[in-house]
């Protein structure tokens, strides 16, 4: 597992998240005015699995079970497709969240049922990494610590489930940008989440070097009105690294969580050069890799060139923030 890890790190690359579930997919679709089916939901996966020269920014992608199950043009399984240019394929085991009962405003995961024998058959079908997503929401009184303790025991469940189905877990307890909090709230709740699950994860005695957090950044509350500055947000997010997760863990990639692809960047690129740290650093980006290039397909095959030089870009942006060596001036290029 630790070749994995070390693998989908090398040479600076990062994570694509294309795990978005058939209604987020939609939704995706919609935006643009297309419809979802499996079809297109298959070929807006297509336009980034199948841009050139992937693999110099990419050591892995999520996949959601659609996509998994699904093929390329020349028939080839997605998972296939990755495998054969050096990238790691993984996989979204997660079954969503629910209300957590008694605790207005807070959600809990879903999916530990079934979920040793499903991991099976992905690990069958190519999945070496697996990732699980828990919802952390910022209010009046909330995150309560029965949220918090919940969700880690879960995460450290379903950890536990993949080290034992030798997938390597990612886990992500994300604190969601939506709410009025500020930067300095968001600090105290993300090192709170972070401790917590670690302390469960330890309860379990597993080996802490197999498994990937996938963390929010520390950013104030999309309705606070603070402004998004890159080196606050550095200094919150490797403070919050540095004092809640275990140096020996396998490695630490940043979710986009709504931020706007630059902000994704410029962000990761500020918390980059306050390094080095104990791990491998790097990004986990959905929209903030993908929404760009969707703008430009909307569901027109003349557009898919341009849709992935754009994504290429993204890419190369993000793994030049990898080792602090972006800058805005590039976005021109």
């Amino acid at each position: 597992m630790q070749d994995i890890i070390q693998k989908i790190f090398s040479d600076n690359r990062g994570i694509l998240a294309a795990d978005e579930s058939i209604p987020t997919a939609g939704k995706r679709l919609a935006s643009i005015g297309v419809e979802s089916t499996p079809e297109t939901r298959r070929k807006y996966r297509e336009i980034f699995l199948t841009a050139p020269e992937i693999e110099k920014y990419l050591g892995g992608v999520i996949f959601f079970d659609e996509t998994f199950r699904q093929n390329d043009p020349a028939d080839n399984p997605f998972p296939k497709l990755l495998e054969e240019q050096n990238i790691v394929p993984g996989i979204k085991v997660d079954k969503s969240t629910v209300d957590f009962e008694s605790h207005p405003g807070e959600k809990i995961t879903e999916g530990l049922d079934g979920l040793p024998k499903r991991l099976s058959e992905y690990f069958s079908l190519g999945a070496r990494f697996a990732k699980w997503r828990a919802v952390i929401t910022i209010g009046e009184g909330i995150p309560s610590d029965d949220c918090l303790n919940k969700n880690a025991e879960i995460l450290a469940q379903y950890s536990k489930n993949c080290i034992d189905a030798n997938i390597v877990p990612i886990i992500e307890p994300e604190v969601l940008l939506e709410g009025s909090h500020s930067l300095e709230k968001s600090e105290e709740v993300t090192a709170k989440t972070l401790q917590i699950v670690f302390q469960a994860i330890q309860k379990q005695s597993l080996t802490i070097e197999n498994i990937i957090l996938k963390t929010s950044m520390v950013v104030p509350g999309s309705q606070s009105g603070e402004i998004m500055d890159p080196k606050k947000i550095a200094k919150a997010t490797a403070r919050v690294l540095k004092n809640s997760v275990p140096e020996n863990l396998g490695a630490v990639v940043f979710l986009s969580g709504g931020q706007t692809p630059i902000q994704a960047t410029e962000n990761l690129n500020a918390i980059q050069k306050l390094g080095p740290y104990p791990w491998p650093v790097s990004f986990s980006y959905a929209r903030a890799l993908q929404e760009p290039s969707l703008k430009i397909w909307r569901g027109l095959d003349e557009n898919i060139p341009e849709a992935q030089k754009n994504f290429l870009k993204r890419l190369k942006l993000n793994c030049l923030a990898n080792q602090g060596q972006y800058e805005p001036s590039l976005e021109l290029n």
